[in-house]
């Protein structure tokens, strides 16, 4: 990966609907080797999608929680059944395994505290090896969708 390389994707981290052109006369390549070198990225999996992102609160997600989660155990059965579990779980947006106590922290959002409440009794405390959540709200996003350092 050269200086080129992080240009393009740099570029696209903050706009992921550049044109060619336009991408290429951004980073000072003509049309056909930035395109090879997208196409290149693409392949390697160094871009691993593109994607629209939407406001949350416009879209009546105005709550947002993060959720940590104790498991009973830590054997290969019981983290691959809850893990499974949570792609189910259409509002949690972003799911990570930690290193020591807790062993997950998930980032849920829902229309309210209630529609949370819900949700946290009727589905978070029910999925597999869980022995203790406990959960902090959101007060506001500070930093997020922040492009990579390069």
């Amino acid at each position: 990966m050269d200086d080129f390389d992080r240009k393009i994707l740099s570029a696209l981290q903050v706009d992921g609907r550049l044109t060619l052109t336009d991408l290429a006369e951004r980073v000072g390549l003509s049309l056909s080797p930035c395109h090879r070198r997208v196409r290149a990225l693409e392949e390697s999996g160094v871009i691993s999608s593109y994607r629209a992102e939407l406001d949350a609160g416009m879209l009546g997600l105005n709550f947002s929680a993060i959720v940590f989660a104790t498991l009973l155990t830590s054997d290969r059965g019981t983290l691959e059944a809850f893990e499974s579990s949570l792609v189910e779980v259409p509002h949690i947006v972003q799911a990570q395994r930690l290193f020591g106590d807790p062993d997950y922290m998930l980032h849920v959002v829902s229309r309210d505290l209630p529609a949370f409440q819900r949700l946290y009794d009727e589905r978070l405390s029910t999925l597999p090896g869980v022995q203790k959540l406990s959960s902090t709200l959101v007060m506001k996003d500070v930093v997020s969708h922040r492009p990579l350092p390069l």
